[in-house]
């Protein structure tokens, strides 16, 4: 029993300071097996001191985190994002802005141009486009995933694949090292997938501090990313891990 109370403690420590917590990183992590992790997470579930998802958990404080509260964190860094996101527009391109905080800060800046098309699945972003009077808005379909404001699901993503983009602005809950972008849901992931299939070019837009998070659900590896956008907060070993993957830095400031 004391080497359970110690080990699930050290589990609240991690979760303590990423936010959420993998399964197979936690058993590799501890030298313990799978199912004892996830007898682990299980105990600390009924305590009311993580929540359990597909493949780990969160922190209770991070599951409920609402759009409308995410939006105010790294909020400037966010803005000089977006502006920098946009000059990489031209006229009469076709864009995806995948949902999310930072994606949302693009949209708000698009009223000079004077022709575009805009595809997003993000109820907050199609809104906030709805006082530009000169772009093409599409919103592919499918069920209210209230947690982001999104829609998702097969209408969705059999919708999204009967469209073609010039560029996608993905935003990511994750990015890890030497392997890839993610985020925390698995619906979400699924569709970045096919928005990344369907784009001719593909711009990650993270602040620097998606550099020391990941989440639950792999979206792809960076052999599919042409940019990332981020502030100039990034540190070198991680702006070198993007060049040597053949990914484009772009700083916002």
């Amino acid at each position: 029993m004391k080497k359970a109370a110690q080990r699930r403690s050290k589990i609240l420590e991690v979760l303590d300071e990423l936010g959420q917590v993998n399964v197979t990183d936690l058993s590799q992590r501890m030298n313990v097996s799978e199912v004892t992790i996830r007898n682990d997470l299980g105990n600390l579930e009924k305590n009311k001191l993580l929540v359990r998802a597909h493949g780990g958990a969160f922190k209770t404080n991070n599951l409920a985190l609402a759009v409308s509260e995410k939006k105010s964190i790294n909020l400037q860094a966010k803005r000089l994002i977006g502006k920098k996101a946009v000059t990489l527009i031209n006229e009469n391109d076709s864009i995806i802005l995948d949902s999310g905080t930072t994606t949302f800060e693009i949209s708000s800046n698009l009223g000079d141009f004077e022709e575009i098309t805009v595809i997003s699945n993000a109820l907050d972003i199609v809104n906030n486009l709805s006082k530009f009077k000169n772009l093409q808005v599409y919103m592919p379909g499918g069920y209210l995933k209230e947690f982001s404001m999104s829609l998702v699901g097969p209408m969705a993503e059999r919708n999204l694949r009967q469209l073609y983009c010039n560029k996608l602005f993905l935003g990511v809950d994750g990015i890890r090292s030497g392997v890839g972008v993610f985020t925390h849901h698995m619906e979400e992931a699924y569709l970045n997938q096919i928005m990344i299939n369907i784009a001719e070019e593909v711009i990650v837009v993270a602040d620097s501090s998606k550099f020391k998070k990941t989440g639950l659900a792999f979206i792809e590896g960076f052999d599919k990313i042409d940019k990332v956008i981020t502030d100039e907060n990034i540190e070198d070993k991680d702006r070198e891990m993007l060049l040597q993957h053949n990914v484009e830095v772009v700083i916002a400031s």
